[in-house]
C-alpha cells in the first residue's frame, strides 16, 4: 500500500480561472499548502471568506519533517475542528531527560499541573499533520464553505498594486493569471515568493550540520524527549532521540560543520552511526534521512502592502525547541481574525500592522531562546565548553545548575507584552493571564474553558456582573458568566482570579487577553474593544 506522502492528495484539475478572458478575483490567496498554509484557509473558510490555495506540489510532506506539537498549538487545531485526530493518532509525552556521556543528568516534566484538556507535546510527522488538514479542507468544501486548493499550480510572478495581487501561475496546462484582494505566502523557508518580490532574511547562520534519520524499529525507549550530550555513539557532539507513531523514531545525530551532505546521507554511512547508538544487532529501515543547518533568521517585515508572510517563509529557527511549526501555526491564528475585521470593514487596515508587530515579537523570542540553545548545544570556543559541561555536571546532583542546562528551550505560547491592543490590567489579579497573553485552559462545569471561549471577542466574567453583549464600532462581545459553582477544581480561580473576588476578562477571537478588571465598567471595556481593534 502507498504511503500517505507517495499519493497525491491535492492532484491537478483544470480551473474554470484558466478559461477567463482577464484574470478572475479571488478575497484571499493561500501560496503553500503546508500546515501553515492550510491552517489559515481553513480558518478562513470558517467564516466565510472565500480562499484558494495553490500549490506548486499535489501531495503532502515527504518525511517526519515537524514532528512536536505543542499544547498551545493543539487548542488553536481544537478551535478550528481539526485537533482530535491529531491527538488521537500522535504520541503523547510531557517528560524530557538530558544525558551527559552515558550519565542522566536532568530530567523535567513540561506540564506538571493539573487541569488541562491537551498535553505538552505530541509527536506526530508532519505528512499525517498535513493529511488531517487536507481532510478538514474536503469536509468544509463538503459543507459548501468557499475553500480549494489547486495542486500543480506554481507561482511564476506576483505583482501588486494598490488594489490588490495578481499572480502568474503555471500548470500541466499551461500558464493562467489570478488576482487576490490579499496574498497570504505560507511557501516555506526558501520562498519564491519572498524572493520574487527582492526580499530576504536578516539573522545568523550557525556553523554546524545534524544528520536527520526516520527509523522504523520496535524499540523499548520510554515516550521521552531523550538528548545527549558527547554521547559514547557521538563523542563530541550531540544527539536526540524522539518517538513517532507507526513505529518510527526521529534520531538527531550531530555531525559538524566541514562534512559532505550528501556523502553522509547515504545508507551505507547511516546506517553504521545508528548501529553505534542502538547497537550492533539493532533491527531498523530507514524511511527517511535529511541534514539541516541551524538558521535563526526572519524577515524585517512579515507585511508589505496586501502580501502577509506567515510561518517558515517569514523567520526560521533551529528545530531543537520545535518552535518552527508550533510558530507558523500562532502566526496563522494572529493573523486571520485580523485579517477578516478588516476584510468587512469593522477595523482600519491599520490592524493588520499589529500582526507584524506582535508576531515579529513571537520570532524574535524564538530566535532568541532557539539562538541560546544552539550555543549551549554547540559551544563556539573551548571556555564554552567547558562552562557548559560543567552546568551538566553540576544538574546531575544540584537543582541551581539545572535551569542552565539548555538541550532546546520547548515551545511555548508567545505573551504580546507592549502589543498596541492591550488595554488596561488591574493589579491583583494572576500574571499569567495578563494582557497580551493566551487563555489558559481549565475544567470548568460542562467542559474544558477554551471551548467555552470559541473563536470570537469574548467578555468573560467570573462572579461579575455585566450584560450579555459589548457592541463597539460593529464589534460585539459575547458575554461567557461563570462563577465558584463553575469551577469544580479550583483552576479558574487560581489562573484567573488570584486573591480577587471577581473578574472580568476581554478576549480576542485568537483567546489572547486583551484587558481585564476587578469589575464591569461599561466605559472601559468599550474602549478597550476599540482598541483590541486598531481602532
Amino acid at each position: 500500500m502507498a504511503k500517505i506522502f507517495e499519493t497525491p492528495l491535492y492532484p491537478y484539475r483544470r480551473s474554470p480561472d484558466q478559461d477567463a478572458a482577464t484574470p478572475v478575483r479571488h478575497p484571499v490567496v493561500v501560496v503553500g499548502a503546508g500546515p501553515v498554509g492550510l491552517v489559515c484557509a481553513i480558518d478562513l473558510a470558517r467564516q466565510g471568506v472565500p480562499v484558494v490555495v495553490l500549490d506548486e506540489n499535489d501531495k503532502v510532506s515527504f518525511g517526519s519533517r515537524a514532528i512536536c506539537f505543542a499544547k498551545r498549538p493543539l487548542e488553536i487545531l481544537d478551535r478550528l475542528g481539526c485537533g482530535e485526530p491529531m491527538v488521537e493518532k500522535g504520541v503523547i509525552w510531557n517528560v524530557g531527560k538530558v544525558f551527559f556521556g552515558s550519565r542522566r543528568v536532568y530530567e523535567f516534566n513540561l506540564l506538571p499541573e493539573a487541569g488541562h484538556r491537551r498535553p505538552a507535546f505530541i509527536n506526530l510527522q508532519q505528512y499525517y499533520f498535513e493529511k488531517f488538514l487536507v481532510d478538514r479542507v474536503r469536509a468544509l468544501a463538503a459543507e459548501d464553505r468557499p475553500i480549494e486548493i489547486r495542486g500543480n499550480n506554481k507561482v511564476t510572478a506576483v505583482e501588486q498594486d494598490g488594489d490588490g495581487v495578481v499572480l502568474s501561475l503555471e500548470t500541466p496546462e499551461g500558464p493562467y493569471s489570478i488576482r487576490a484582494d490579499w496574498l497570504i505566502a505560507c511557501d516555506g523557508a526558501n520562498s519564491p515568493i519572498r524572493a520574487m518580490m527582492g526580499l530576504d532574511f536578516i539573522g545568523r547562520v550557525f556553523e554546524d550540520n545534524f544528520l536527520i534519520a526516520d527509523v522504523v524499529m520496535e524499540a523499548e525507549f520510554p515516550t521521552e524527549r531523550w538528548f545527549w550530550f558527547d554521547p559514547p555513539f557521538n563523542r563530541g557532539q550531540s544527539a536526540l532521540l524522539h518517538k513517532q507513531p507507526d513505529g518510527v523514531w526521529r534520531i538527531d545525530l550531530q555531525l559538524g560543520w566541514n562534512i559532505d551532505k550528501e556523502r553522509e546521507k547515504q545508507p551505507e554511512n547511516v546506517i553504521p552511526r545508528l548501529k553505534a547508538m542502538l547497537g550492533e544487532d539493532a533491527k531498523f529501515t530507514l524511511e527517511w534521512v535529511s541534514i539541516y543547518t541551524f538558521q535563526c533568521r526572519r524577515m524585517q517585515r512579515f507585511r508589505h502592502g496586501r502580501v502577509l508572510f506567515a510561518g517558515d517563509s517569514a523567520h526560521q529557527v533551529s528545530p531543537f525547541g520545535a518552535r518552527g511549526a508550533n510558530s507558523g501555526l500562532q502566526d496563522a491564528d494572529n493573523l486571520v481574525w485580523k485579517l477578516k475585521l478588516v476584510m468587512d470593514d469593522r477595523a482600519p487596515d491599520n490592524l493588520l500592522d499589529s500582526y507584524d508587530t506582535e508576531r515579529i515579537n513571537g520570532a524574535d523570542e524564538n530566535i532568541l531562546n532557539s539562538s541560546r540553545s544552539t550555543d549551549f548545544i554547540t559551544p563556539k570556543s573551548e571556555m564554552s565548553r567547558i562552562f557548559r559541561d560543567a552546568v551538566l555536571d553540576l544538574s546531575e546532583h544540584f537543582a541551581f545548575a539545572r535551569p542552565l542546562v539548555n538541550s532546546g528551550r520547548l515551545s511555548v505560547p508567545c505573551t504580546y507584552d507592549g502589543s498596541p491592543l492591550n488595554g488596561p490590567d488591574t493589579q491583583g489579579l494572576p500574571p499569567r493571564t495578563r494582557p497580551g497573553s493566551p487563555a489558559v485552559d481549565a475544567p470548568v462545569k460542562g467542559g474544558w474553558l477554551l471551548d467555552r471561549l470559541g473563536d470570537r471577542f469574548r467578555l468573560l466574567t467570573i462572579d461579575a456582573d455585566a450584560p450579555g453583549v459589548i457592541e463597539n464600532g460593529g464589534v460585539v462581545a459575547e458575554r461567557l458568566a461563570l462563577s465558584a459553582a463553575d469551577d469544580p477544581t479550583g483552576a479558574l480561580k487560581e489562573r484567573y482570579l488570584g486573591d480577587e473576588g471577581m473578574a472580568v476578562y476581554l478576549l480576542r477571537p485568537d483567546q489572547h487577553v486583551a484587558a481585564r478588571w476587578t469589575a464591569f465598567d461599561r466605559t472601559k471595556v468599550e474602549a478597550a474593544l476599540a482598541k483590541a481593534t486598531g481602532r
